[in-house]
């Protein structure tokens, strides 16, 4: 797996899992990740997909995501598509950080298509400043949500 990024939210595992598991909300935090045309009944129980777009208007290659792995609260393994760039794994991981934090950790692989020639050490130099954008998104989404949620 690639290198690993990690942020920490002002927000417990759960609050954070809740964003992850509201498939609507993926475009607005996976980078690259343009619209989201439909979520699969029972995301994100392992096979359901979000089918999703990537790229700019008119530009955009319609694709998918699938959940490969799922411990609630825990951890999200997906499989992200985006032809004809590939396919990638990404781990997300979620950590207990004190009290009502959690670190969210996100590494991601290519798996096929052309980037998988790319040494590992590439691929991570091209995939770290996305997914530290990633995580920064996902944070700000959780932390609004679960203020609101909160009553805050």
């Amino acid at each position: 797996m690639s290198e690993v990024v990690s942020r920490v939210v002002d927000a417990p595992p759960d609050a954070v899992f809740a964003v992850l598991s509201d498939g609507w909300l993926y475009a607005s935090w996976v980078v690259g990740s343009s619209h989201i045309r439909d979520v699969d009944k029972g995301w994100p129980s392992v096979g359901s997909r979000i089918h999703h777009s990537v790229g700019p208007w008119p530009l955009h290659i319609k694709d998918v995501t699938v959940v490969k792995a799922v411990q609630p609260g825990v951890h999200l393994s997906l499989e992200a598509r985006g032809w004809p760039l590939g396919a990638a794994t990404v781990e997300l991981t979620l950590v207990p950080h004190g009290d009502g934090r959690t670190e969210v950790r996100m590494a991601e692989r290519i798996v096929r298509g052309p980037g998988k020639v790319l040494p590992e050490a590439v691929q991570a130099l091209i995939a770290k400043p996305r997914n530290n954008e990633a995580l920064l998104r996902l944070a700000d989404l959780v932390t609004g949500k679960y203020a609101n949620r909160k009553g805050t």
